[in-house]
């Protein structure tokens, strides 16, 4: 089993991702990953959405909006609930 020590000194975040590679590979668990998150191609009402979110982040200096925030975007961009009576 190789340690840590013998891995070269890589800068401090490179070390954490070579430390973390190899824990996974003598563990044998696989990282999960979100299929939502993948490189895709994007609908031109997604890429609005997600344009528009990171346009209020940026404007408001929020990296982590709030719902309330999420749904002042939607409505933003303007959509609006109906009601059927």
């Amino acid at each position: 089993m190789m340690t840590t020590s013998a891995l070269p000194k890589p800068p401090c975040s490179s070390r954490r991702a070579a430390v973390a590679a190899a824990a996974g590979r003598t563990s044998g668990r696989r990282r999960h990953v979100d299929p939502t998150t993948c490189e895709r191609d994007y609908q031109p009402e997604e890429l609005e959405f997600m344009q528009a979110v990171e346009h209020y982040k940026r404007r408001n200096g929020r990296p982590f909006p709030t719902c309330s925030e999420l749904l002042e975007v939607v409505r933003s961009l303007g959509y609006v609930r109906v009601t059927t009576a």
